[in-house]
């Protein structure tokens, strides 16, 4: 288990809780605006497991929930005995992940492991492989994980982060398509940590991250915008 990070206490990374967020190095996609790109290797752990656990119960009284994100939490073969000591200590567990491991994610529910999955969407089937830095990428794993959560075997949102680069408008009708009838779909405006796979991306103006919404919504009507 290589976990590269650790925010103590967030409100924002866990719908509704307070919780603490773990960042789980290494993954497997290579997303030019990704804001975390120094865990995509995965070889520096900066916190030991016992570490992790000791912190979060002296804090059991204080968190509700814990967020596991990345790098791309899936690809650890150890996370599910990780997560079952979290909840053993009554915490509620969020996941990130890419989509990548529809067997992981839905072995993790089967097991009522999980108590809310954030899906990335990365952008439409078309444009897929480049915006994940992987040129002529099979989406078919990333279906299959949406596909999944939209059957509700556990409370989930899909996300986009939005990149002038590498959003349109025929993108935002073809995710839409794609996602119609999700019970929760955030577009976040794209910000640049300074520490980017590729530096001189931007983010989309209010105004055009809000035509994106209103292109979604014919779809997702429970669409919103974060970030603004």
């Amino acid at each position: 288990m290589i976990i590269s990070g650790l925010l103590k206490t967030t409100l924002l990374d866990y719908p509704q809780h307070v919780a603490a967020t773990i960042f789980l190095g290494g993954c497997n996609f290579r997303c030019p605006f990704c804001h975390n790109s120094d865990l995509l290797e995965g070889t520096d752990g900066l916190f030991s497991k016992e570490e992790v656990l000791t912190f979060l119960k002296k804090r059991a009284g204080i968190l509700e929930g814990v967020c596991i994100t990345g790098g791309e939490p899936t690809l650890h073969r150890d996370l599910e005995p990780f997560i079952r000591e979290i909840r053993s200590l009554g915490l509620l567990v969020k996941l990130d992940t890419n989509g990548y491991r529809p067997d992981v994610l839905k072995d993790l529910c089967n097991k009522n492991l999980l108590d809310y999955v954030a899906m990335d969407i990365k952008n439409s089937r078309e444009h897929y492989g480049r915006t994940i830095g992987i040129e002529g990428y099979d989406t078919g794993n990333v279906e299959q994980s949406v596909a999944y959560l939209m059957e509700r075997h556990v409370p989930y949102e899909f996300r986009t982060t939005v990149v002038q680069e590498y959003h349109q408008r025929s993108d935002f009708e073809a995710i839409g398509r794609w996602i119609r009838g999700a019970d929760r779909y955030f577009l976040q405006q794209f910000q640049d940590s300074g520490d980017l796979i590729q530096p001189g991306l931007h983010a989309y103006n209010e105004n055009i991250m809000r035509q994106a919404l209103d292109v979604v919504k014919e779809y997702v009507p429970a669409a919103e915008i974060r970030g603004l």
